[in-house]
């Protein structure tokens, strides 16, 4: 049996949509952990890892159900979903690769002074104060601000890092993103082929 073939197209599609269960499964472990021991205090980020996990798990779902019963509604359903998925994803691949340092700083402002939770977790982790000052008067999360003076803004801290994160964000979206094309293919390749063993129910 060549791979072109109707089960070697079946077992790619459903080896890839178990990849993306143990990426679903993972995004939701990880974002679980980190609520749990108190690494995460914002509702959002937890919520919103959980909310993308819960629906790459169900896309997932869609997909091998469809490639293990060559069931043509889902399988056409999974194409569009997939593919859609691909036209978001490849853009914010491309948006992170592309974004300059004052884009950088304006996001990273504007997701700043957006959650007051997401600023004591950031305060907490890198032992600083701030954005861009100090606020003397006010509070801080950080052990700096038991001595104001040796607290330094966030704002640089986290910037200094933004690039290297963004482009780690786009490089891996990227991937995912023809690995999700590739399911595609294989997908409308699946949609249009028969099985032409004698036994089509035998087990692969």
């Amino acid at each position: 049996m060549v791979c072109g073939g109707f089960v070697c197209t079946k077992n790619s599609l459903c080896a890839l949509n178990i990849l993306y269960v143990m990426v679903s499964l993972l995004l939701i472990g990880v974002a679980a952990w980190g609520k749990w021991f108190g690494l995460v205090s914002s509702f959002r980020v937890v919520a919103g890892i959980i909310g993308v996990g819960i629906f790459l798990l169900f896309v997932a779902f869609v997909g091998l159900c469809g490639a293990l019963k060559h069931h043509q509604v889902l399988l056409f359903f999974y194409m569009i979903i997939l593919f859609l998925v691909f036209v978001v994803q490849l853009s914010v691949s491309a948006a992170c690769l592309a974004i300059n340092k004052e884009q950088q700083k304006e996001l990273l402002e504007v997701g700043w002074n957006k959650s007051e939770a997401t600023q004591k977790d950031v305060e907490r982790t890198l032992n600083c104060c701030g954005f861009f000052q100090l606020n003397y008067n006010g509070t801080c999360d950080a052990d700096c601000f038991s001595n104001p003076l040796s607290c330094n803004p966030c704002g640089p801290i986290i910037q200094s890092h933004a690039e290297e994160v963004l482009r780690f964000v786009g490089g891996i979206g990227c991937f995912f993103s023809f690995t999700e094309i590739l399911g595609v293919w294989l997908t409308h390749r699946y949609r249009n082929q028969k099985d032409s063993r004698p036994n089509s129910g035998a087990f692969l």
